[in-house]
């Protein structure tokens, strides 16, 4: 159990680095930065150890998107354009911490 922990939160890391750095670029605020790239620690951190019996990438998908929702209801009231890069990152990293996880542990 310490493995699957010790690797989500590495693998999240890894994901939150990516969607910070287009952040960075565009000089978004340091809250909106931090509050990305905590969401893919702990989003690493959970799908590394749930128990959900489906494929990876499907749950790494499913736990992103019900992780974004709470944030992206407050993303739509004051800038719902903005959900648009948020999903396509969350689809994207979620798939692909999903699948990494899968991979690492040796599941098919």
């Amino acid at each position: 159990m310490k493995r699957k922990i010790l690797l989500g939160t590495i693998l999240g890391a890894i994901a939150g680095i990516i969607d910070i750095v287009p952040m960075i670029i565009q000089k978004l605020p340091i809250y909106s930065i931090l509050s990305a790239f905590s969401m893919w620690v702990v989003l690493g951190f959970i799908i590394n150890t749930s128990a959900l019996k489906t494929n990876g990438a499907l749950k790494g998908l499913l736990l992103s998107f019900l992780v974004l929702l709470p944030t992206a209801i407050l993303i739509a009231q004051a800038e719902p354009i903005s959900l648009i890069p948020i999903c396509v990152m969350t689809v994207i990293l979620g798939l692909s911490l999903g699948f990494t996880s899968d991979k690492v542990h040796g599941r098919k």
